[in-house]
């Protein structure tokens, strides 16, 4: 007790706002069911486990920690069900996941001998007892993070719900028998609380649903909100309504007033149609679900290094399947675990390791890699049967999660997120902390260069270069090898609807496009009208071919799976990709400016070319729209960046989120504003060449500050930017990007099935050891038909030659 009380001036008593983590080591994933318990550190109370905490003993010299030790309860059978009131699992009003309960037991351990004392003892100084009792009282700083993510995702009160208008049409909605005014459906029905018409819903990506004649209304008329009928009971709170304008379900605590109004009776109404929320998850639960997941195969559970699973944290699938794949390169493994020692990473990490972004990526790689997670669950009498033992405990990424979102406030919500998005964010953010090494940096493995080249119809070219880490690829349905078959189905799914019968899943035929055709068509040659030509001093039309300069370590291709319609109306093609095991794309290398070519002149001031408008590229446009972006953010995204790729748009619209005028119309000189000298000549003297500062703030809306930061977001720049070209001798390849052969094998791909990226499910299938493996969530197992057709974002790893 004497060592304890001559310890007392290391030990604090946390106040209500301080962060205390005790409910998993920050640079393991032991927990206090671990075989060692959790320490935490009542100096700091930051957690570890009992490996690492001699590890903050030597880092802090703090010698007090609270030990705690949870051991399994005995299950009650008779454990009583709730009903569940918040959308998430493991937090009070979330669902029950049937997890055992158990017991905490707490010690006073103090280091370096281990001395310990019981808790609780009347012994202990009033300080000690004190603060064990506020940390054992308050929300652990992870379940805070978690919960704060999971309540910003309810359902909002909208805006036009108490002063609605309500037309006296003199409307009387019936019970039952309800039907479009504009058509025949009968199903998927919203009732508009403003002047009472009954119209159907919008129309799937697949054809089913509705015929749009709701959302139609609401575009003619304005009138805001509308409740889908079938949905309305007793209990209003589980009524669907959706707000147009707000374009997102709502709650409306004026709905009994509002459905009275057309004389409806909700409290004999019985529920009869799904909320947007059910249909979207039952529209998931289908025979591409079912593939994808592998779903009634005998699936044979892995277990040891490498296979380790990542616990779906709400909605984190997007983000579990890309890790996976992610740590699958050797790139990746080298950086963060052979190579990097949790001690060595914690060594270095600031005071608070739970931030730093290299930290919580060791300790990811260590998770998966090391197997020590990675074993079957304990039977209730404690034995492991790997015979019946198909789970594993598996590792929850919150702590990666929390920090490798705290610059983007989509991936900090529960919400589902698109998973080539977060690939880019994350490539990106590994390359900034690593930006003082890049010989080190992993996601160089991934980067390439693009050159684009554009021939104008004096025959002159130009060249274009950047740098990218993703391939996107549009899907050539013409190219489809099963036209026969789809005709086919086409007229069967004609004749079955007009007898009123529906398709089963096992005959519904999806066009079959090769991934050769793909990356063909990426090379193709593309007619660019309007192109403003320095040699005519005039717009004319203009032939543009793309290839790559190098070819990466690991070549990332996405399928663009998510497109636009007429009217910027979001469409999944449902489509499958033939994509073989090995490729070659040799033929799509680049090499610059050729013998004979000569270069279109550099534009000279006042032209003309300054005083004819730049229209956003409907392609950039369209990529950014289908990962969710709104459409003016996007176009204003691409004409600011002078179209010159989705990833410099994509960072364009990262930065300019919060600007005031983010909402406002695109105006005719918000394409080429005027760039002030003296901002050109502060950027000159940090050490930018005038070219280069010029396009930084032309980006940037003319903010120096904004322009910096651009220019470091945008390394390739200073050469992609100005068309710079390349000598007759080849392309210039920068010695920090990889390059090699084209060869590649594919390792592994990311499958997406959903209406559209921001819903549906993520899983992953990796090769690994001569075989391929599923990784859904905390499920790991032999593959035994990987659906390599339905890949969302594929992973090829380069051959040596």
């Amino acid at each position: 007790m004497e060592l304890l009380r001559s310890n007392l001036s290391r030990v604090r008593i946390p106040e209500p706002t301080t962060r205390i983590y005790k409910h998993e080591c920050c640079i393991s994933y032991d927990t206090p069911k671990s075989e060692g318990g959790l320490f935490v550190d009542m100096n700091n109370f930051l957690a570890f486990g009992r490996d690492y905490v001699g590890w903050n003993y030597e880092k802090t010299g703090n010698p007090v920690y609270l030990h705690i030790k949870q051991t399994k309860k005995t299950d009650a059978e008779d454990r009583p069900f709730k009903k569940p009131t918040l959308l998430a699992i493991g937090l009070d009003g979330g669902f029950d996941n049937n997890e055992p309960q158990y017991e905490e037991v707490y010690q006073i351990v103090i280091l370096p001998d281990n001395v310990t004392l019981p808790f609780p003892s009347v012994e202990l100084p009033e300080k000690v007892r004190l603060a064990v009792d506020a940390i054992s009282l308050a929300e652990g700083a992870e379940r805070k993070e978690q919960l704060a993510s999971w309540t910003a995702d309810k359902k909002l009160v909208s805006k036009y719900a108490t002063d609605l208008q309500q037309l006296d049409s003199g409307v009387a909605v019936p019970p039952v028998g309800w039907k479009c005014v504009k058509c025949d459906k009968t199903d998927n029905l919203w009732l508009n609380l403003t002047d009472g018409t009954i119209l159907c819903g919008r129309k799937n990506w697949d054809g089913t649903g509705g015929n749009d004649h709701a959302v139609n209304h609401y575009r003619e008329t304005g009138y805001p909100l509308a409740v889908k009928l079938g949905t309305v009971t007793a209990d209003l709170e589980g009524a669907d309504v959706f707000s147009y304008p707000e374009d997102e379900s709502v709650i409306d605590p004026l709905l009994a007033q509002h459905l009275a109004h057309f004389g409806i009776d909700f409290s004999s109404l019985q529920k009869t149609e799904m909320t947007t929320a059910e249909r979207e998850l039952d529209q998931n639960i289908n025979y591409d679900w079912n593939r994808i997941q592998e779903t009634g195969e005998d699936v044979e559970p892995l277990f040891g290094p490498g296979y380790t699973g990542l616990v779906n944290l709400g909605n984190s699938c997007y983000l579990a399947a890309t890790m996976q794949v992610m740590f699958s390169t050797r790139s990746f493994c080298s950086r963060y675990y052979s190579d990097q020692p949790l001690k060595a990473a914690f060594s270095t990490a600031p005071a608070d390791p739970t931030v730093d972004l290299n930290m919580q990526l060791t300790k990811l790689a260590h998770g998966l890699l090391s197997g020590k997670y990675s074993v079957p669950v304990l039977e209730k009498d404690n034995t492991v049967n790997a015979a019946i033992s198909q789970k594993q405990e598996g590792i929850r990424p919150r702590m990666f999660k929390s920090v490798i979102a705290a610059s983007h406030p989509e991936f900090s919500t529960m919400r589902q997120q698109d998973a080539l998005e977060f690939f880019l964010h994350f490539i990106d953010q590994v390359e900034r902390i690593n930006s003082g090494t890049p010989n080190f940096d992993p996601s160089r493995s991934f980067k390439f260069g693009i050159e684009e080249r554009l021939q104008c119809s004096s025959g002159k070219v130009s060249y274009n270069r950047r740098n990218d880490y993703i391939l996107s690829l549009n899907i050539p349905l013409e190219k489809a090898v099963n036209k026969k078959e789809l005709a086919e189905f086409q007229k069967l799914k004609a004749e079955r609807a007009a007898g009123g019968k529906e398709l089963s899943a096992d005959e519904i035929v999806r066009p079959r496009v090769s991934l050769k055709d793909c990356l063909d068509c990426f090379s193709a040659p593309e007619e660019v009208h309007d192109f403003y030509s320095t040699a005519l001093k005039d717009r004319t039309t203009a032939i543009k071919t793309a290839g790559l300069t190098s070819f990466p370590d690991y070549l990332v291709l996405h399928m663009r799976k998510f497109v636009l319609e007429e009217g910027w109306v979001p469409k999944k093609l449902d489509v499958y990709i033939d994509v073989p095991e090995t490729i070659d794309i040799s033929s799509m290398r680049n090499n610059g400016i050729q013998p004979g070519e000569e270069l279109l002149p550099d534009s000279a001031a006042g032209d003309g070319e300054q005083s004819i408008k730049i229209l956003a590229d409907e392609d950039i446009v369209a990529q950014l729209v289908s990962m969710g972006f709104n459409l003016l953010h996007c176009q204003k995204a691409a004409i600011n960046t002078s179209n010159s790729g989705v990833e410099a748009s994509m960072d364009w619209l990262l930065n300019h989120m919060s600007d005031p005028d983010i909402d406002a119309p695109i105006s005719e000189n918000v394409q080429n504003p005027d760039i002030d000298q003296s901002e050109v000549d502060t950027l000159v003297s940090f050490g930018f060449e005038e070219k280069l500062a010029r396009r930084a703030l032309k980006a940037s809306g003319g903010d120096v500050e904004k322009a910096t930061e651009w220019i470091f977001r945008n390394p390739s720049a200073s050469t992609a930017s100005d068309m710079d070209v390349t000598t007759s001798s080849g392309a210039a390849v920068d010695p920090l990007i990889p390059d090699g052969g084209g060869r590649y094998r594919l390792l592994g791909f990311v499958s997406h099935i959903g209406t559209s990226t921001q819903c549906g499910h993520y899983v992953a299938h990796i090769q690994k050891d001569g075989r391929w493996v599923i990784f859904n969530d905390d499920k790991v197992g032999v593959s035994k038909n990987p659906p390599l057709d339905m890949g969302y974002l594929y992973l090829f790893e380069r051959l040596e030659s």
